[in-house]
């Protein structure tokens, strides 16, 4: 398949602001791949070589990229650097450049195929040690170097990570149910099989070769991490119950980061919410979890909290995030940061898939499954349906350094990727009308003046339309900050710049600036009002107008959650319900 052809269909995505339209483009596209090169088509089309969970990713840094251009053109790098000043985009860039240079004769030139591209990028992913940086250079330069200034465009976007044509995963999920199974309603099947497997290309070459029925056997892999379920919230416990039935599994809300161990005979591996192999990170965890496990094969699901080494105490989840990314110094800050691994869920044992099981059955077989030890530990709970116990319960789980309680429903299935009633947090309340924190995703921002000129005056902060897999705007953030953090703040989100809104963010105000919707923040409030300069829940409470937060502050940054975790436009909505409840 030739490479012009995925390149043709980028353009038309990126000329779509409307999802069905896109997703009918990716529906042609999928029906006219061999479904031998499915897979690297998928991943191809979200900027990809890899799932997260492999830890492989392509992001080749701006100068190399820019070696690799000059190397293949002949032009001065010096050139190609006063170029991209104008562009601000160095795939834009590479296509300006090509277009200018004499039309070479074919004869010298090999037309791009997929799985050439792909086993070149592949290459660039692995290449490491003494030497790596001229090899990515090479490998990048030789695919410029026979490539069409269109082709040239869209391959230094990806080589560099930057590809960003708005293509989400429930698009490509949509699309594959289209092509495949004949409808969108079978979509759910497909998505459960992703959900499993965290393996979108995986997924599309199951059900290309094998159809409904193949999607519908898909397993449970140790090694593929599975999509973690996700809670709702509400602010008493008599709410809660209501949902519950009358009686829940009230857990301690560990303010942790979230954790998913795999364990075989071979390999303990540990992945993030986010499908990120933490495993060389935790090597600590590692060995606990190995030695607590005693089953041969087990998935479990739990919150990795740091203790303090002379208290014993739990310390915030900021102490923790220090230790994700760490390729250097892991021993010392297993010294320094030392983190105990409290397990809530068993999703697999030995073969067996306990997703299908009730949550009830789940608890009863971790506790047959895990071996308790001062590193692995059991999320402390109790089963009730008396308000005022649970509520005492949850005094204790705060005062001992939770942030709270989640009540779980003893009949709840786990659904994985799935955000509903079964789970609910119940979290502490804070000193304002907004009686818990949002997370909320950067999709634009604002100039600064005066003492912010040069940097970000304020972002533009958006929540989750689950429905229909977009952004809604709901606040403007410039509270919280440190001095040092909006100093940072521009070169954080350099490589999510963009001219325009990005296809999937629901705005009606101007921002200076637009990012692709990728870095979550955690938000606190003084209350929810009505809005008609924002899109979040737009004319679900009246008629033209949408919901904002007043006064929001910075809490604190996110990088454990992805765009899709953060609070839903369903939740803000909610929220303001409740709030409305207690003026009246």
């Amino acid at each position: 398949m030739l490479f012009k052809k995925l390149v043709d269909v980028f353009e038309k995505v990126e000329a779509t602001t409307k999802r069905l339209e896109m997703t009918d483009i990716l529906v042609s596209l999928l029906k006219e791949t061999p479904h031998d090169i499915i897979d690297k088509v998928v991943y191809l089309s979200l900027g990809e070589i890899y799932p997260p969970f492999i830890g492989l990713e392509l992001g080749l840094a701006e100068k190399l990229a820019v070696k690799a251009l000059a190397l293949a053109t002949g032009v001065k790098e010096k050139l190609i650097l006063e170029e991209l000043k104008k562009t601000g985009d160095l795939g834009q860039t590479g296509e300006n450049i090509l277009s200018r240079r004499k039309a070479r004769p074919s004869l010298f030139r090999e037309e791009l195929t997929v799985e050439r591209v792909y086993s070149t990028l592949e290459k660039i992913c692995k290449a490491s040690g003494k030497g790596a940086q001229e090899l990515k250079i090479r490998y990048l330069a030789g695919l410029l170097a026979n490539a069409e200034p269109k082709e040239a465009k869209y391959l230094l976007r990806i080589a560099q990570g930057r590809l960003r044509l708005g293509i989400a995963d429930m698009t490509i999920l949509d699309a594959l149910a289209i092509a495949f199974c004949g409808s969108k309603e079978y979509r759910d099947v497909i998505e459960r099989a992703y959900n499993l497997s965290s393996d979108i290309g995986l997924v599309a070459r199951t059900v290309a070769e094998g159809g409904l029925e193949a999607v519908k056997r898909f397993r449970i892999t140790i090694g593929r991490p599975i999509k973690p379920q996700l809670a709702e919230r509400l602010s008493t416990i008599e709410e809660i119950l209501e949902k519950m039935g009358g009686e829940c599994y009230a857990e301690y809300k560990y303010d942790g980061l979230r954790i998913q161990a795999h364990v075989s005979p071979e390999k303990v591996y540990l992945f993030s919410r986010r499908q990120e192999n933490l495993t060389e990170q935790f090597p600590d965890v590692v060995e606990a979890v190995r030695e607590a496990v005693k089953a041969k094969e087990a998935i479990l699901d739990g919150e990795c909290v740091p203790v303090d080494p002379h208290t014993g105490e739990l310390l915030p989840f900021q102490v923790v995030a220090h230790r994700r990314g760490r390729k250097y110094d892991v021993e010392k800050m297993v010294e320094e940061v030392p983190v105990v691994y409290f397990v809530f869920d068993l999703l697999y044992v030995d073969g067996e898939d306990l997703t299908l099981k009730p949550y009830t059955e789940r608890r009863e077989r971790l506790s047959g499954v895990v071996t308790e030890t001062s590193r692995v530990k059991l999320a402390e709970y109790i089963v009730s349906g008396d308000a005022a116990e649970i509520e005492k319960f949850f005094h204790k789980a705060v005062q001992e350094g939770a942030e709270g309680l989640l009540c779980k429903s003893p009949k709840s299935l786990y659904e994985a990727g799935k955000r509903g009633w079964a789970w609910i947090k119940w979290k502490r309340s804070y000193r304002s009308e907004m009686v818990d924190t949002v997370d909320l995703v950067v999709v634009g921002a604002f100039a600064g003046k005066g003492k912010r000129a040069g940097t970000y005056g304020a972002l533009l902060m958006a929540a989750y339309n689950h429905e229909d897999d977009t952004f809604e705007t709901v606040c403007k953030l410039g509270s919280g900050f440190t001095d040092e953090e909006l100093a940072r703040l521009p070169e954080m989100f350099k490589p999510y710049l963009r001219d325009t809104p990005h296809p999937r963010v629901k705005t009606i105000m101007k921002a200076d600036f637009w990012f692709t919707p990728a870095v979550v923040l955690e938000v606190i409030g003084d209350e929810i009002t009505l809005s008609p300069m924002h899109t979040c829940g737009m004319n679900a409470i009246r008629p033209g107008s949408g919901l904002a937060i007043r006064f929001p502050r910075l809490v604190r940054f996110r990088s454990d959650k992805g765009p899709e975790d953060a609070t839903t436009v369903k939740e803000i909505v909610e929220m303001y319900n409740r709030q409305l409840k207690k003026v009246e």
